[in-house]
């Protein structure tokens, strides 16, 4: 079973543990591409985040595949032990065994290369069946150090076989996806959250902000909110209570406060939709700050979260830029991440960019219906710009680099 139901609400598995009521391929997107000319360059898009996985042919309008970023390792009868020798790596959750997953990218950074190797050649696989001589962008974290993009070429190259790569930065693309070229990308995701300005398409790198609270610390919150000492991040039902609170149930107040006082104020049932049952079928309340957890991101200190909210980031972020670019930063704030997704969000950043510092100042902030997947959108844009031709990495180049 998969981690989260990224799409269609169902969950996934592979392999031997596979009882999903629908199967990864079926949750293929059944869009169209833009031009018969984007499905002729047929670039595979890789946008491998902490939380999830969105992969596709350049062109589309959104991507074809987008599963949970999750492994699991099953002993085999010659190992049953703790190590890792001799057991095999599989994708999703393994109902028997839901001790077993884990993320292979955490906060940004790839901490098991096994694991991420095991993705992409799924989703190359997949995608060869008809494209087999496609190249590949994938995208990769303002975090990545140097040893991390030489392991991507290195899997990539010698062990994928992909004739040329892109590696493009996460936070271009989302600017990219978004149609500017300068302003300031907020992308709040599962592992982090980051603020990057821009100008003229360049990112203006010391003004950058990463937070490092985000989709995962709202679903450790509920976890040890909703079932406090017995809480468990590998048990299915949790996880499915967690998954389905955050996703149907929470939203951003505009003003914590008043929020507090009114969801208090309401008679115990008055409202159907602030339950969830448990296994045996008894219904319990949700409290008002589980329903209100993505305050979390405009107010951590409740939370005991260090670091300032966002709001406050974009606004240092854009104070350390030099004065006459700010009116155009704050005219173009892009809100991207699937915490942006959540009900009030956009809304209450931009009243809270507007209260405290630029009331005077053009006030904008960029949504899109797609926000979710604007890194991957902006790459399939990447794809086919002559510009960035020289940026690319073919197979013959990576060979005569090792020879150097």
């Amino acid at each position: 079973m998969s981690l989260q139901r990224a799409t269609g609400g169902a969950w996934w598995a592979e392999g031997v543990a596979l009882v999903p009521q629908t199967s990864l391929r079926s949750q293929v997107r059944k869009t169209s591409p833009t031009s018969a000319s984007a499905m002729a360059a047929r670039t595979i898009i890789i946008d491998h985040g902490s939380g999830f996985l969105k992969a596709g042919l350049s062109g589309w309008n959104e991507p074809q595949m987008v599963f949970p970023s999750v492994v699991n390792y099953i002993p085999c009868r010659e190992n049953p032990g703790p190590s890792y020798a001799r057991r095999r790596v599989s994708l999703g959750i393994d109902i028997y065994h839901p001790d077993t997953f884990s993320y292979p990218v955490q906060r940004g950074r790839i901490l098991n290369w096994e694991g991420v190797e095991h993705i992409w050649s799924f989703v190359l696989e997949t995608h060869r069946r008809e494209h087999e001589d496609s190249s590949v962008i994938v995208t990769e974290s303002p975090l990545r150090e140097p040893v991390d993009r030489q392991k991507t070429l290195e899997i990539m190259f010698e062990l994928l076989d992909v004739r040329s790569l892109l590696l493009a930065d996460q936070l271009e693309m989302s600017l990219y996806a978004s149609g500017l070229l300068t302003g300031v990308v907020v992308d709040s995701g599962y592992g982090l959250t980051r603020v990057q300005p821009f100008h003229l398409g360049r990112p203006l790198r010391p003004s950058g902000k990463t937070l490092e609270f985000a989709g995962q610390d709202l679903s450790a919150y509920l976890f040890k909110s909703l079932f406090k000492e017995d809480s468990n991040q590998h048990n299915l039902f949790q996880l499915d209570t967690v998954t389905n609170t955050q996703m149907n149930k929470c939203y951003v107040p505009q003003n914590l406060g008043e929020a507090l006082d009114f969801r208090q104020s309401l008679p115990s049932g008055s409202d159907e939709t602030n339950t969830y049952q448990l296994p045996d079928g008894t219904p319990v309340e949700l409290t008002p700050m589980q329903r209100l957890a993505p305050e979390m991101f405009f107010s951590p200190q409740v939370f005991d979260l260090e670091g300032p909210s966002i709001s406050q980031a974009v606004l240092d972020s854009i104070q350390t830029c030099e004065a006459y670019v700010h009116p155009l930063l704050i005219s173009h704030v892009v809100a991207c991440g699937g915490n942006t997704l959540y009900p009030g969000f956009t809304n209450r950043l931009y009243k809270e960019l507007i209260e405290d510092h630029f009331s005077s100042t053009k006030t904008t902030v960029w949504v899109g219906s797609n926000r979710n997947f604007s890194v991957w959108l902006g790459a399939s844009v990447v794809a086919h710009l002559s510009t960035y031709k020289s940026e690319w990495m073919t197979k013959e180049k990576y060979d005569e680099s090792l020879r150097q």
